[in-house]
């Protein structure tokens, strides 16, 4: 009798250890995700303000392009933005974001109008991003195509618009952009395809390379295809049209 009693006894001992045990286990889960969380917070404040100062000579974009294509050499020379021609700030702003000056990272208004295209037309979806989502794709991240990149690449643009600001922007994205095969950032473009460094760049050299940013592998100003050749007019045309940082000018 006192073993048939004992059973419901042992067994509701046995399911509020298991309980306890699932509950400790979960706040140990918690604990960890929280402290995980906050430490990568705290390094990527501590790495993108350092970078703000600190010249970025390697992305994971290279990384990425040097396993590709072994037989290729990288090429990337480092320069101030005042060693680049205004030309080709203002060439790269025309072709990549028009609204660079005036955003925060994310353009509404091309996202808007590309999900009223998508919407009312049924045209497909089409990438928007800034200049600044470019700069941390490059810089940060391995550059996939999935969701999870892109909310990365959301958390790191909001990091370097608070932190560098615009002209640091554009400094390191005319540094790291690729800009031909194993070529990367506009001093290297400049001296392969004109033999002149960034800074000597005249308007419509800026224009040919800017037109090539999109498909720096498939096209290259020195070659210009029919549809390069009018993307490159239709920047040189926008260039007057458009507002740009004092920097800039």
């Amino acid at each position: 009798m006192n073993e048939d009693m004992g059973h419901p006894l042992l067994t509701a001992n046995c399911g509020k250890i298991v309980i306890f045990a699932i509950e400790m286990a979960r706040r140990r889960a918690y604990r960890i995700v929280l402290k995980t969380l906050f430490w990568a917070i705290v390094i990527s404040l501590l790495l993108v303000t350092a970078l703000k100062w600190v010249p970025v000579r390697y992305t994971p974009l290279m990384l990425k392009r040097s396993i590709q294509h072994k037989e290729v050499r990288t090429q990337q020379r480092w320069v101030p933005l005042e060693e680049v021609s205004p030309a080709l700030i203002q060439a790269v702003i025309a072709s990549e974001d028009n609204r660079f000056a005036e955003h925060r990272g994310f353009d509404r208004k091309e996202l808007e109008k590309m999900w009223a295209d998508h919407k009312e037309k049924g045209k497909k979806i089409r990438g928007c991003s800034t200049i600044s989502q470019q700069v941390a794709k490059n810089v940060f991240t391995s550059g996939s195509q999935t969701w999870a990149r892109k909310a990365v690449e959301a958390y790191w643009t909001v990091l370097i618009e608070k932190i560098w600001g615009k002209r640091r922007i554009m400094e390191v994205y005319l540094n790291v952009a690729e800009t031909g095969p194993g070529l990367y950032g506009m001093e290297a473009a400049a001296q392969h395809y004109y033999g002149k460094s960034a800074k000597d760049i005249d308007r419509k050299q800026a224009c040919a390379l800017a037109a090539c940013l999109p498909a720096p592998l498939d096209r290259a100003p020195d070659q210009p295809t029919g549809y390069t050749w009018k993307r490159q007019q239709q920047i040189y045309a926008l260039i007057p049209k458009l507002r740009y940082p004092d920097w800039a000018q």
